[in-house]
């Protein structure tokens, strides 16, 4: 299979992220969202992000106009399935809207069009029969596209396997690092990882342990990391830490939803609204006396 068009749904930081690499990658992108002034934040954003990989070195010449000519942005979802070949969900973390989408993408999507979601802790099996095409759902996990770049490849029972060597090989010319994840869990690999480091995180500020900045600078300190547990969720999404932490139903974990959920109601959802635990676009953990 040839796939020459990737339909992002969801123009949101990591979706802005995906179809920008996609453009670079030489892909033509079709980004939907409901919100106009949504998909006109990520086209911001998108040159943005081209000025920084510039200046950073991480790409060198990329040429803005080129690649941006790639991209087409839309609140009309047919026109953006219409020529798909891989469409890539990254809505909300709520099942019940993800469930809303992917009937209406299964109604409206081509018959050869491959459909993945990129879903941080749910699972395809909740989507795939929705969807009405389960044998070419699965799961297409990135992090960060630029700086993480792997990309989490999960099937559910009934995916083809056809499916999932199109999607390594799609992840290779992503630039991206493709790990099979071999059966159904939620949190994939990393993720699983994270949570149980958050948790821990989250244990220490709920039990008052410590402060915010006190926990983070113990983590930089002792492992050389750029960013501690506090400063990693700012940047995921406290949103979506919320979500994920929520499903989780140890005492610990409950406290610390419910912090999360007092930011999150205060519209507090990290670096994307400008204010989590820390303020953005400079917090104190990346300034040179943080760590003195």
């Amino acid at each position: 299979m040839t796939i020459t068009t990737i339909c992002i749904i969801g123009a949101g930081n990591l979706g802005t992220k995906i179809a920008l690499q996609a453009a670079i990658s030489g892909f033509q992108v079709q980004v939907y969202d409901v919100d106009h002034s949504r998909l006109q934040r990520s086209s911001t954003e998108m040159n943005l992000l081209i000025d920084q990989l510039n200046k950073s070195g991480q790409k060198t010449n990329v040429p803005s106009v080129e690649v941006m000519e790639r991209v087409y942005f839309t609140f009309n979802l047919a026109e953006a399935l219409q020529a798909a070949d891989v469409v890539i969900e990254s809505v909300t973390e709520d099942a019940g809207i993800k469930s809303e989408v992917w009937k209406e993408i299964g109604k409206l999507a081509p018959a050869h069009t491959i459909f993945t979601t990129n879903t941080s802790y749910l699972l395809p099996s909740q989507f795939a029969e929705v969807s009405g095409r389960p044998e070419k759902f699965c799961a297409f996990h990135f992090h960060d596209v630029f700086h993480s770049r792997v990309v989490d490849i999960m099937p559910h029972e009934g995916t083809d396997a056809k499916v999932i060597s199109i999607l390594e090989g799609l992840g290779r010319k992503l630039n991206q690092i493709p790990i099979l994840v071999k059966k159904e869990h939620s949190g994939y690999i990393f993720n699983t990882l994270l949570i149980a480091w958050i948790d821990a995180a989250g244990r220490l500020l709920t039990g008052e342990i410590a402060e915010v900045e006190a926990i983070d600078k113990s983590w930089m300190i002792n492992f050389n990391m750029s960013a501690g547990p506090f400063g990693i969720l700012d940047n995921v999404g406290l949103d979506t830490a919320w979500h994920i932490t929520s499903s989780r139903r140890n005492p610990s974990s409950r406290a610390f939803a419910a912090l999360l959920k007092a930011y999150v109601d205060q519209g507090k959802l990290g670096a994307k609204s400008g204010e989590g635990f820390y303020k953005y676009p400079n917090p104190s953990y990346k300034s040179v006396d943080f760590l003195k």
